[in-house]
Order: C-alpha cells, then structure tokens, then sequence
C-alpha cells in the first residue's frame, strides 16, 4: 500500500494545532498540575514541522519500497 508520508506528517502536525487551541481555550487543561500539556502540543507542533522539511526533502522518502 502506498502511503503519502508527507500527508501523514502534516495531518499530524495539524491535529497537534488543534489540541493546542483546545488546550488553550478551556481553562482547566493549562492551569496548575496541567501547565507543562500545552508545551506537549508545541513540541508536537515543532517535531511535525521538522519531520515535514525531513520528508519533503527527500531523505525520509522510502525510495525503495
């Protein structure tokens, strides 16, 4: 089966956006013994972007598959 990894990256990437604004909006899940869950989302966020520019760059492509 062929898979666009590049897309799979990048729906990750976007669904950790939306957590991050989830995380955000409701109060109860940034305050006090939760404060480290939106730096969760941002590493997430910058892990799927790097992971995006190493695929798209041709490294992360599986060329023989």
């Amino acid at each position: 089966m062929r898979v666009r990894t590049d897309r799979v990256v990048a729906l990750g990437t976007w669904l950790w956006v939306a957590a991050l604004l989830v995380v955000l909006i409701v109060p109860d899940l940034h305050l006090d013994s939760r404060a480290w869950w939106p730096w969760a989302c941002v590493t997430g966020i910058a892990l799927g972007v790097l992971g995006l520019a190493y695929v798209r760059s041709g490294r992360g492509a599986d060329k023989g598959a």
